[in-house]
Formats: C-alpha cells, structure tokens, sequence
C-alpha cells in the first residue's frame, strides 16, 4: 500500500515537474518566432542614401588585444563609409598593443590613438576607456565596437543609412561568431538561445517596452541621444556595459533597434570552454547570482530544471504517456534551438546537444557564484573589483 502511494506521489511531481517544463519550452518556442519576425537582417535593408553623410567615430577599446587588433582594425579602416574616424585606445595593454596602436595611426590619418595609463577608482576598465574615447570624437554618430571585430565593407553605409530613415538613435548589431571548437559551439548555441530570450529581443524596437539591448561587436549610437542620458558615469561600474548602454539609451526616450548582421560582422568570442566560463564569471556573478553564491545555486539548478526537464521526462519508463510527452516536448526543445542557431547562422549539430550545453551553462553560473563570494568580487583583466564596490553601480538586471 505504501509502495502504491510513493508511486502516486512521484508520479504526481513528475507530472507537475513535466507541465512546467512544458510551458517553459512552449514560451522558448514562441519567443524564438517572435524573434526571428520581428529583427530584421542587414542585408536585407535598402535604405536611401541621406542627403549629407554624418560623420561616425568608431570607438575601439582594446586592452591585451596584441592578437586580433591589427587584423579587425584594418578591415574596419576598409569600409566604404564616406566620412568616418577611428579612436583606437590602447587600455593599459601589458603586450604589444600600445605599438600596434602607434603602428595603425602612423599609417592612416583617420585613426585617433588613446593610451590610458591609469584606471581611476571606481570605474571598470572598458567603461572608462569609452568614456576617454567618446571625449576626443567628433562623430555625429559614436560606433562602439570591440578589439577583435571584422568587418564586411558595407556595413556602417548601410545601417547609418536605414538609422537615418527610421529616426533612430541607437543600432545594436548582431555578429557571426567563428567556430573555435565544437564543444564550444555546443555551449555557445545555448548561451545564445537564453540570452536572446531572456532580453526579450523582439520588444527592443517598441518604445513602450523597457526592453533593451546592446552589443560589444557594433553599438552605434546617435551621440545628441547619448548626451540626453547620464553618459557613462552612470555606467562605471557595470560590467555588462554594452547591455547596460542600451538600457540608459531607452529609459532616456532614444529609439533602439536590434539587427541580425551575421553576414557583415564576424567574431571569434573565445577561443576555448575554459576561457568562456573565465569570461562568464562578470554577468553570472554581478547579473544573474546578484553578487549571492546561494542565489548562483538557485538559478543554476533552477535553469538546469527547466531546460533538462523533456529530457528526464523520458526516463520515467513506468509512465509511458509521459514519456512520449517528454518525448514531444523534448521535439520542440530541439527544434528550437535548432531554428534559433540557423537564423544566426551558427553550425546546426552543435545545437542538437543542448542538454549537455544545459549542464555546462548551469556549472558556469554555479562556479562564478562560488568564486566571487570566495574571492569577494570578480576578477577580471588582473584587477579585482570588490562586491560592495560593483554592488553599487549594477545597471542590468534579469529576471
């Protein structure tokens, strides 16, 4: 009799456990289509060319970037654009940086070089340098772009273009990330699915919606928007700060938009699992764990419950329909992430191992939790950066 009644109890949370995963496969399900509807692709823009050119100041941080800048540089100085500059900024680089900077600037007048030797207290290091940046352009138009970003000819004409037409004050664009791996693409295609989710990507362009967004690869915003806004003092602590840009764009009334650029934008975002979960430790800790290792183990397991739940619905052998609902809701979480990866043009095999992407995701969160209520901050570019400090001036916030 007891035996029966555990039996009825497990099968009762399994059904609970099973419903709830459901739901939250279908709301992933739906949210996908409203996301690929709603932002449209670069390449598919055709917007008139303006009557005079803004000028647009590509801002570049770059702090140990020996590796990648010179390549990206050179092909952003390639662009088509009529009337732009560059202001390379070599942030405290202990590599050869500082002279690729030199390097650049000796060999094309449209490039700004920026050497910051000393970082204030109580500012991040890439805010700041933004900050240095935006303070010596002259652009109509400020682009903010990361190191190690490549860039198809084209790219700023087009969306300068179509930003004008629509009346916008701030284009985040969406990059093509390079394969460093397969295991890695694994964990990158499920990274991406929750955080294109979790943003609430297709409600950016709704000036009714606090939804926002920003993108380190190509943030260009109209800089008469950024000087209506508590510009980046407001920002100096918050380690999402190409997020954390977007959303003090849109709660001062500037018009955003959100584009999938895959086909003019590329970038190789880590080069390893290991240094993804290093690179992870920032948002997981300051964002998602709120600077709380025991929230980092909530929202860990509670992730790791939803998204592994179709998956453990088919080990319930002694509930056959639940194992086919399992089965069908573990259909849908597949095709998901599926449709999700092709739309930004990732590799499709990799998508198809979400669970385990699931679990990788889930010990990130876990671990970034532990290391900074361990170290009492985050570590990040060789500077600690303590809890009570960044507690402070967090701006983005997810549910």
């Amino acid at each position: 009799m007891q035996t029966v009644w555990l039996m009825t109890c497990a099968g009762w949370l399994l059904l609970i456990y099973l419903a709830v995963g459901g739901i939250y496969w279908l709301l992933n399900a739906w949210a996908a289509v409203r996301l690929t509807g709603s932002v449209r692709r670069l390449e598919h823009l055709c917007p008139p060319a303006p009557t005079i050119w803004p000028k647009v100041s590509l801002i570049i941080p770059a702090c140990n970037e020996a590796d990648t800048l010179e390549a990206a540089t050179r092909s952003r100085l390639g662009e088509d654009y009529p009337n732009f500059e560059v202001v390379l900024i070599n942030d405290r680089s202990t590599d050869a940086t500082g002279q690729i900077v030199d390097r650049i600037a000796a060999s094309d007048p449209r490039v700004k070089p920026l050497h910051i030797t000393e970082l204030p207290a109580g500012w991040l290091g890439k805010v700041h340098a933004l900050q240095k940046g935006t303070e010596i352009a002259r652009g109509d138009w400020l682009l903010f772009t990361d190191a190690d970003v490549h860039f198809k000819p084209g790219t700023i004409r087009r969306t300068v273009a179509w930003a004008e037409q629509r009346g916008l004050d701030h284009v985040a664009a969406l990059p093509a990330i390079e394969s460093a791996g397969f295991w890695l693409d694994v964990v990158l295609a499920g990274f991406l699915r929750l955080f294109f989710l979790g943003i609430r990507s297709w409600a950016v362009e709704n000036p009714r919606s606090s939804a926002h967004i920003g993108v380190g690869a190509f943030n260009l915003v109209r800089r008469a928007a950024l000087e209506r806004t508590e510009g980046f003092a407001w920002l100096r602590l918050e380690v999402g700060d190409d997020v954390a840009l977007g959303k003090l764009l849109k709660q001062s009334g500037a018009r955003s938009a959100l584009i999938n650029a895959s086909r003019h934008l590329r970038v190789r975002w880590y080069g390893s699992i290991r240094e993804m979960a290093i690179g992870s430790e920032r948002g997981a800790y300051t964002v998602l764990s709120r600077f709380s290792f025991a929230r980092a183990v909530l929202v860990g397991t509670t992730l790791l419950g939803l998204e592994m739940s179709p998956f453990l619905a088919l080990l319930a052998f002694e509930w056959p329909t639940m194992q086919l609902a399992g089965a069908v809701t573990s259909g849908l979480a597949l095709a998901t992430a599926v449709y999700l990866v092709r739309w930004a043009r990732g590799p499709v095999l990799p998508a198809l191992l979400l669970p385990v992407a699931s679990v990788i995701l889930a010990f990130f969160v876990f671990r970034a939790g532990y290391l900074g209520w361990r170290r009492g901050g985050i570590l990040w570019r060789g500077t600690l950066y303590r809890t009570e400090v960044l507690r402070t001036g967090t701006r983005v916030r997810f549910p």
